[in-house]
């Protein structure tokens, strides 16, 4: 593949969204937002990366068709609001999604922006098209996407093989940011050398800098109001809070800091607008890919020897954390098992001594006792969220004769080792991009899905996802959600540890910031933001 295709996120023929904006109401015109971030992006090919690192800071750089209202805290079906396509509609059996293109919408070389250009990134993220992305991580999201058409220039629809409930979502935010929205590629399939929005990089032995710059002739008149955007890359917390806390940046990094941080900087600072919500991040042990030794023994345990719910609950955010709350259910979110059901799927019993005992009875079955232990790494990001959740992990398996030494690794190095199945335990975050259950589902349970790190594979459950994806009726749809968790939770599938909360720090003179509760992609466009100063 050409080496130039995987920058086409910065270098292709994008539609930025920094731009010259008069002022307008009481908003104030200029100045540069300045935001601690806690990790290096990888990359800025969006399509390919699948962490906020990767994805947040270049959110306000690209266009979505359509896109999760900024102000609005919980994203949902209601807060969808038009972007590059100006309307859209279902036919009557739900089986074709038509946009209608916003006209006058140009590419930066001055070329109109047309549904074939859609076609055209679609078909790269469907895999339909010669070019291939290097990783291709919601390809899953789009398996039972048929077609999608150029009806001229303005008009495009996409149509599944099946009536599909959640692809009217999966076309705002993170799904549009993430893949159509994203890099809309040229229809000639080309790659063009000039980005609208100019990013400037510089780096010390201290911290790194990533700026975005207001692109002069962006299609939305009025916005946005800030000249640009600089994220200054501290990898370490405690750094990044005092460059906070003494007026360095503006904002800390968006959804990072753990509660008790929060808490601190609250008493640092008290004039700053601080606030934790629901983490949007599941923490998440994988398991050696299934077939090798490790996760045969674990087959054999029937997942009853992994840590169970309750005792995980001494975790860095005390009293705020939801434990065990399962792979759709995260706090703020609009999908998940009741409480009372919860608990009477396997390792979800909130008895901990019975648990504990349950899981040494079933290493003692596999030939485990005090004086025999088993040794193994709990491989995990070097990011603080990772490693403290993997060291709790650790602290818990000590107590069903599992002795673990943490095995932190770099980012850069990180998620190719996880692709690879290069572990024996990993510990990973997973982060909720559209509050819809096919994007948790198709892109980590699904049978070949690039985001199914441990290679979980039921045709079973395959069929289950494509049923509850297929159902409008919300009620029903819940019901068969809670029974793919319920087979999920049987089969030991990447068992979920706990949902967290955390917390984004911004000063007071920062305005039009609204941070999401159920998602930690989709508050990053920043076209409403500006500086009182």
């Amino acid at each position: 593949m050409n080496r130039h295709f995987g920058r086409l996120a910065a270098a292709g023929g994008l539609l930025a969204a920094l731009s010259v904006a008069e002022a307008a109401y009481a908003q104030k015109q200029g100045g540069v937002l300045k935001i601690y971030f806690f990790d290096s992006p990888a990359s800025v090919s969006i399509h390919e990366e699948t962490t906020a690192a990767g994805q947040g800071p270049v959110m306000g750089v690209f266009n979505n068709l359509v896109m999760y209202k900024q102000d609005v805290p919980q994203s949902g079906m209601q807060s969808i609001v038009p972007d590059l396509a100006s309307e859209w509609s279902w036919d009557e059996d739900k089986t074709q999604l038509t946009f209608r293109l916003r006209e006058g919408v140009k590419w930066h070389d001055g070329k109109p922006f047309t549904a074939k250009d859609v076609k055209c990134t679609w078909d790269l993220l469907a895999g339909k098209s010669s070019e291939k992305l290097r990783i291709n991580p919601r390809k899953a999201w789009y398996r039972n996407l048929e077609e999608v058409a150029a009806n001229g220039d303005l008009r495009g629809h996409l149509s599944p093989e099946a009536a599909a409930a959640g692809l009217y979502r999966a076309c705002s935010p993170p799904a549009f940011r993430r893949s159509i929205r994203a890099t809309f590629r040229r229809a000639t399939c080309v790659s063009i050398r000039s980005a609208p929005a100019r990013s400037n990089s510089s780096s010390s032995s201290q911290t790194s800098r990533s700026r975005s710059r207001r692109n002069l002739d962006y299609w939305k008149k009025g916005q946005p109001y800030l000249d640009g955007i600089e994220y200054q890359i501290i990898k370490n917390v405690s750094t990044g809070v005092l460059a906070f806390v003494s007026g360095k940046v503006d904002m800390t990094s968006p959804y990072f800091l753990q509660v008790p941080v929060v808490k601190d900087v609250k008493n640092q600072s008290p004039a700053g607008d601080l606030r934790a919500g629901p983490g949007k991040r599941q923490s998440q042990r994988d398991d050696e890919p299934r077939g090798t030794p490790f996760q045969q023994r674990r087959s054999a345990a029937g997942g009853g020897a992994q840590p169970r719910s309750q005792g995980l609950c001494r975790h860095p955010d005390p009293g705020q954390g939801r434990c065990r709350r399962g792979h759709a259910a995260a706090a703020g979110r609009r999908v998940g098992m009741p409480p009372e059901m919860l608990k009477t799927l396997p390792g979800y019993d909130p008895d901990v001594p019975k648990n504990r005992a349950e899981g040494r009875r079933i290493m003692e079955q596999l030939g485990y006792r005090p004086d025999k232990r088993l040794e193994i790494k709990v491989s995990t990001r070097n990011l603080a969220p990772y490693r403290d959740a993997a060291i709790l992990l650790i602290d818990q398996l000590k107590e069903i004769y599992i002795d673990a030494e943490l095995e932190p690794v770099d980012t850069v190095q990180w998620f190719p080792k996880v692709m690879r199945g290069d572990y024996t335990v990993g510990l990973n975050l997973t982060g909720n991009g559209v509050d819809d259950p096919d994007q948790t589902l198709y892109e980590n349970f699904t049978c070949g899905a690039e985001g199914n790190y441990d290679r979980y594979c039921n045709p079973e459950v395959d069929k289950m996802v494509d049923r509850q994806s297929m159902e409008f009726d919300q009620k029903k749809r819940k019901e068969l959600v809670w029974a793919i968790e319920r087979k999920l939770a049987e089969d030991a599938a990447r068992p979920i540890l706990w949902h967290n909360r955390t917390g984004t720090c911004w000063q007071p003179y920062v305005k039009g910031y609204t941070p999401m509760v159920n998602s930690v992609y989709n508050g990053w466009r920043f076209e409403d933001v500006w500086l009182d100063r």
